[in-house]
């Protein structure tokens, strides 16, 4: 089996950073996705192994927990591990570190399905032959999700077209342009000075191209909640809860 830590190396840049000199919620999510991609690729049970069988994973809900934010340019360490499956789902942690002192922690939670049917596959029978990752086991330091409210009144909404460029490999909407379409929802003054400490995103149906969102937010204190809705169909497309400071 291959060491289960998988590590990189990245410098942010420019175009990553808010107006805070920050790195931005979706330039993160992108680095994460990168990784895991890479990852799994090495692996055996990535893009290049789920294609040729006409499958995908699609993630379904993120947690995650900052101590710091990156900030200016400077090079950031990440580091991902597969924790494995069980029939349903798999599971993988990440860590992002700056100068060696861990300023992040994700847990996220994974499915795989059929790009024609869009029913779920048995993740079990599909990777079972993989020597590369196995049964999930609990530890007593694993990251637990937040349970995301309901919001009772909307203090904003903001609408959206998805875009070609919105698009994934699997073409759907990339996960990042969730956390985008959510936080553009608040104010000005509230993202210029206030930091995320916890992000809850629970991923519920798929955007696809040309689909008009609808992006709203009840801001209670130090907590935001907010949904992404498909705008035809007044389904949820996304749930998130964020904590700040």
């Amino acid at each position: 089996m291959l060491n289960p830590i998988f590590e990189n190396t990245y410098k942010i840049r420019y175009s990553e950073l808010d107006c805070n000199l920050s790195l931005k919620p979706s330039s993160l999510l992108q680095l994460l996705q990168d990784i895991a991609s890479e990852d799994a690729q090495n692996k055996d049970f990535g893009y290049s192994f789920l294609a040729s069988k006409n499958l995908g994973w699609f993630l379904l809900k993120y947690h995650i927990e900052f101590n710091d934010i990156p900030k200016g340019i400077c090079d950031i360490k990440i580091q991902t591990e597969s924790r494995g499956y069980n029939k349903l789902f798999a599971f993988r942690d990440f860590e992002v570190y700056s100068n060696n002192i861990s300023i992040a922690r994700a847990t996220t939670t994974w499915g795989l399905i059929d790009l024609k049917t869009k029913s779920m596959g048995n993740i079990v029978e599909i990777l079972s032959d993989n020597e590369n990752i196995s049964h999930f086991e609990k530890r007593e330091d694993d990251l637990k999700y937040n349970k995301i409210a309901s919001i009772q009144e909307t203090t904003n909404k903001k609408e959206f077209a998805v875009r070609f460029d919105d698009l994934d490999v699997n073409q759907h909407v990339n996960n990042s342009n969730y956390i985008l379409w959510a936080l553009e929802a608040l104010n000005f003054d509230f993202r210029k000075n206030k930091t995320l400490k916890t992000l809850d995103i629970v991923f519920k149906k798929e955007a696809k191209y040309s689909d008009t969102i609808s992006s709203e937010v009840q801001v209670i204190d130090n907590t935001t909640i907010h949904v992404i809705k498909n705008q035809k169909t007044n389904e949820d497309l996304c749930l998130i809860q964020a904590s700040w400071e």
